[in-house]
């Protein structure tokens, strides 16, 4: 049986309708966002990703202020912000500005990737000579500007807001790069499992190998990333979920396309081997079906990574059965708490 303790949060793309504008989406968010508060959805966390037409989250901080002002006590973050597209004095002041409108509910994911194509990484840094490569770096400037005890910030500059805040920080990847940095700082690590799940058990090994406490945390904190879609019956989530399969199908492609309306038969729209991938790799941890489909696979995915917590990702194209997928999984699992 699973860890009874395990926190259940929700990450959210902003996803842009077929037919619909990144507005509508942002009505959608805030609307999750309250519900997933009165059921018990212990945090709230929207993506950074540029120059995708179906995903509205690329102005990440301001929607994190969005969400945070229409609700009262869930946890609102970063899942995450992509530190090499920007320099670690702003987000530190953001994220100090958000922490000290909303104290005490504001998280930041940090991830290493661009979170985008090459041309676009390089319209939002003008250059490439930063990246991926200095990232401990980038990140320990970051930290030093919120801690002013920690090296790493250049002299005489400082965050404000956001020095001597207690922000906390995540470090997020899907490779073994970000699970060992994680672990040498003592900090709490989330595995992007929901769309790269290839080094998810290595990565949560390597994490806990290389775990160091520190004084924000004392032991290993693990979480994972769930494409979950629960629907009344397994043909409901099936045919919900073909939305989801085209939108990863159009990546695979380079096609970057709105989250379009689900199909009744999706095998004409892809090959064998482009089913494969999807299907077989890239929805490796995924848990769709009705409530007990759902409920089985997700605590099997608890027992097999013993993560702390579970981070759901629903893209469902219709916005009042994304609403009813979340609350179903909340009744499901609350079962368990």
């Amino acid at each position: 049986m699973a860890n009874q303790q395990v926190k259940l949060s929700i990450l959210d793309l902003a996803p842009v309708l077929e037919g619909g504008t990144p507005a509508e989406s942002f009505r959608n968010t805030a609307d999750l966002a309250r519900h997933a508060e009165n059921w018990n959805y212990h945090r709230y966390w929207l993506a950074e990703h540029h120059n995708m037409q179906g995903v509205a989250s690329s102005a990440t901080s301001v929607l994190i202020g969005h969400v945070a002002a229409q609700t009262r006590t869930i946890r609102v973050g970063s899942g995450g912000i992509m530190l090499p597209n920007h320099a670690p004095l702003i987000i530190a002041e953001q994220f100090g500005t958000l922490e000290s409108l909303f104290p005490g509910r504001i998280d930041l994911g940090i991830g290493r990737a661009p979170g985008t194509d090459q041309p676009t990484a390089r319209a939002l840094r003008r250059h490439l000579l930063s990246g991926s490569s200095d990232f401990p770096e980038q990140l320990g400037e970051l930290r030093a500007y919120l801690n002013p005890a920690l090296d790493g910030a250049p002299p005489g500059v400082h965050a404000v807001p956001g020095e001597g805040l207690n922000i906390p920080i995540w470090l997020l990847g899907s490779s073994g790069f970000s699970a060992r940095l994680a672990g040498q700082l003592g900090l709490p690590f989330a595995f992007a499992s929901h769309f790269a799940p290839d080094h998810l058990l290595p990565a949560l090994e390597l994490y806990r190998h290389h775990f160091r406490p520190s004084p924000s945390l004392e032991q290993p904190y693990v979480m994972v990333g769930v494409n979950v879609i629960a629907a009344a019956t397994e043909e409901e989530a099936a045919w919900l979920a073909t939305s989801q399969e085209q939108q990863f199908l159009s990546i695979i492609r380079g096609e970057r396309q709105k989250l379009k309306p689900p199909v009744n038969k999706i095998d004409p729209l892809w090959s064998d081997y482009e089913k494969a991938m999807i299907r077989g790799n890239m929805l490796r941890y995924a848990a769709i079906g009705s409530t007990a489909t759902v409920r089985n696979k997700l605590l099997a995915i608890i027992d097999e990574t013993k993560a702390e917590e579970l981070i759901v990702t629903t893209q469902v194209y219709d916005h009042q059965a994304r609403l009813h997928s979340f609350e179903l999984l909340a009744e499901t699992m609350n079962q368990f708490h």
